[in-house]
């Protein structure tokens, strides 16, 4: 048996048959477990020799009783072997007080007893039986060597006594927990294979541990390896250990000299050997392999390689989760926004709205709702001020712009490639109104640009995709039902498709538009388009189109006649240049600060007229009542007017000198 190096060869009938002894023969073989691990002085001067030995049985006590001649007693008083008894207890051992081995492998037994008399007792055996729990040794302080491979110990206890125990295996049994071995300082073998342990801990104290075998278990973490100032071999082949991590503190260890790592999750990675060589420089052996200098250099070089990786996969980590709080924070924000204007709403018509009566009393009114709107709801955004409130990125072939602040980027200067890249542009919590102000630079900064996505962007009514018409440019059209009520609009995907057509849009949210969806959006909206155009007045019908379109506009207002098909012709020719008939053009879109700029202006205006008008009336009335003093008073002023021309040429002489005078005065 190879965990003890010892056989017993057995001639009897009966163990209980006391008229008939029965001997046996111990030789001693090569054993790899003692010769690699124990090497024990106890089997140094071991030799081949045969004694006999009696079991005896007592009506006094239930167990057998086992007594050698003296002869044999003599000639082995420190070993006696009972191994392959079918034993399922263990004999009462008489008059062997000097016994230091004791061998009871391959038997039956469940539990250890009867040997506390034993106190010299330096190797014990008990390979290969039935036992359950680690009991009966606390007498058996000289013991050095324990044995309890392969049976049946479900925790490890009552060790407490054995301060001197210098090997102790339980590999092969139901194991499920390193325990209540912190005081076995001389402990130099533990061998803990094949048993059910998932977490190695609890081996602060073991300073005299060199090996440590913890192969075929369940183990998926290591810690406190790194206490062991003597540890040199540790094996933990076929365990569950996935991840560099789960064993970093053997890199702590500057005692190791062999580990084995076969088995696991993590030899299955291509970094695997590098890894651990780089972060264990001591090692001499890895899986059983001895480790030359070239595998360390080499694994040097992986290894820095690995942590730039790594480095890099961080960093790109930390940015996505930056990435991630940015636009948690951009979309709470917008939240608020979009609760601050709902608020203001229904402030603003509650207003007009007379305050109900309860019982003949007016509703009471709580305090929060006469504070400011800022200060209901600036609690909400406290603790994110730290973070942006914009994020602008480029994936792919995509700008993604998030926030009103981000539409900014939009002025600033694009390299070439980058602006050459850019096919679709995606718009995420910010007003449609403000998008429409920078739409005619998109097709300036990005010539490739072809697609728009709308997502959060306050799309309510159809009106507002006639903006649309500014870029002059759409294949693809994407609008998120999320943030945009108009997508609940059945046709709202007919509307867009009639005013936007012309300009070779060709998907609507990813799905591609149809010969017939064309028609059918041309029958419902092209007679409202035409409706609308015919009631804008002529000068604003100009001010939409081109020089080229105020030619034909006002060829069709004169009457002027063409050949047939040319106007066909010129309309297909304007289409594929990008251009819109008159009747489309007419649905055109005015945000809400253009239109109250628009009212504020036509207001002034309005003002201004009304002044002008009131100075022109004045100025009229002033003149009219002085023409009608004039009339009045004109009659008698000539009168005088001839009666001083005749007194003042009456003398001819005088009327001269006076006239001279005059002149004269003048010159001076």
């Amino acid at each position: 048996v190879n965990n003890c190096g010892l056989q017993l060869v057995i001639q009897t009938s009966s163990i209980t048959d006391k008229s008939k002894p029965f001997e046996f023969r111990i030789n001693k073989e090569p054993s790899p477990f003692h010769n690699r691990l124990l090497q024990h002085d106890l089997e140094k001067n071991y030799s081949g020799r045969q004694e006999n030995v009696n079991f005896g049985s007592s009506s006094s006590i239930a167990f057998p009783v086992l007594q050698r001649p003296a002869e044999g007693r003599t000639l082995n008083s420190d070993r006696l072997s009972l191994e392959r008894q079918k034993l399922t207890v263990c004999p009462i051992i008489d008059g062997e007080d000097n016994l230091r081995l004791l061998n009871f492998q391959h038997n039956f037994i469940t539990r250890i007893q009867n040997i506390s008399n034993l106190q010299l007792l330096v190797f014990l055996d008990l390979y290969d039986n039935q036992i359950e729990e680690i009991s009966g040794l606390s007498t058996l302080k000289s013991l050095r060597v324990l044995l309890l491979g392969k049976n049946r110990v479900k925790k490890i206890s009552n060790l407490e006594n054995l301060k001197n125990l210098d090997v102790l295996d339980l590999h092969g049994n139901q194991i499920t927990k390193i325990e209540n071995i912190n005081h076995l300082s001389e402990l130099r073998v533990l061998n803990l294979a094949r048993n059910l342990i998932t977490m190695v801990e609890n081996l602060n104290g073991l300073d005299s541990l060199t090996e440590l075998n913890l192969r075929h278990n369940q183990v998926s973490a290591i810690k406190d390896v790194d206490t062991l100032p003597c540890l040199q071999r540790l094996f933990l082949s076929f365990n569950n250990i996935s991840s560099f991590e789960d064993i970093l503190c053997l890199a702590d260890s500057s005692s190791l000299s062999d580990i084995t790592l076969d088995g696991n999750p993590i030899a299955q990675e291509t970094w695997y050997k590098h890894t651990v060589l780089h972060h264990m420089m001591q090692l001499r052996q890895l899986d059983m392999k001895r480790i030359t200098e070239e595998e360390r250099r080499m694994a040097s070089i992986a290894a820095r390689r690995e942590e730039e990786r790594k480095r890099e996969s961080h960093k790109q980590s930390l940015l996505k989760e930056k990435k991630r709080l940015t636009i948690c924070n951009i979309a709470h924000q917008w939240e608020i926004q979009q609760n601050r204007v709902a608020l203001v709403a229904s402030l603003n018509q509650d207003k007009d709205d007379e305050p109900c009566q309860i019982n003949g009393s007016a509703a009471f009114v709580f305090p929060e709702e006469s504070r400011s709107l800022d200060t209901i709801f600036s609690s909400a955004v406290q603790g994110l001020s730290v973070l942006e409130s914009h994020l602008v990125e480029v994936e792919g072939d995509t700008l993604c712009l998030y926030g009103a602040g981000a539409l900014e980027c939009l002025d600033r200067n694009w390299s070439v490639q980058t602006a050459g890249m850019i096919v679709t542009v995606s718009f995420m919590f910010i007003e449609f109104d403000e998008i429409v102000q920078v739409l005619p630079k998109l097709k300036i900064k990005f010539p490739n640009f072809a697609h728009l996505k709308f997502k959060e962007t306050n799309l309510v009514t159809l009106q507002q995709f006639n903006a649309l018409a500014q870029v002059h440019h759409i294949e693809q059209l994407t609008v998120d039902p999320q943030g945009n009520p108009v997508v609940n609009f059945t046709l709202w995907k007919y509307y867009v498709l009639f005013r936007l057509n012309h300009f070779n849009l060709q998907k609507i949210n990813g799905v591609k538009v149809t010969e017939n969806d064309i028609v059918i959006a041309e029958k419902l909206f092209g007679i409202l388009a035409y409706v609308a155009s015919s009631e804008l007045p002529h000068y604003h019908m100009f001010s939409l189109f081109g020089e080229s379109r105020r030619k034909q506009c006002h060829c069709l207002l004169e009457g002027k006649t063409k050949k047939p098909g040319t106007g066909s012709e010129e309309s297909s020719d304007y289409r594929r240049n990008g251009g819109e008939s008159s009747t489309r053009a007419a649905l055109n879109y005015m945000t809400k600060d253009l239109y109250l700029e628009k009212l504020e202006e036509m207001k002034e205006r309005k003002a201004f007229c009304q002044t002008y008008v009131e100075n022109l009336v004045k100025e009229a009335a002033d003149i009219n009542m002085k023409n009608e003093s004039l009339q009045k008073l004109w009659p008698q002023m000539f009168i005088e007017l001839v009666r001083d021309a005749v007194i003042e040429i009456r003398n001819k002489n005088s009327y001269m000198k006076l006239c001279l005078q005059r002149i004269t005065d003048q010159k001076q």
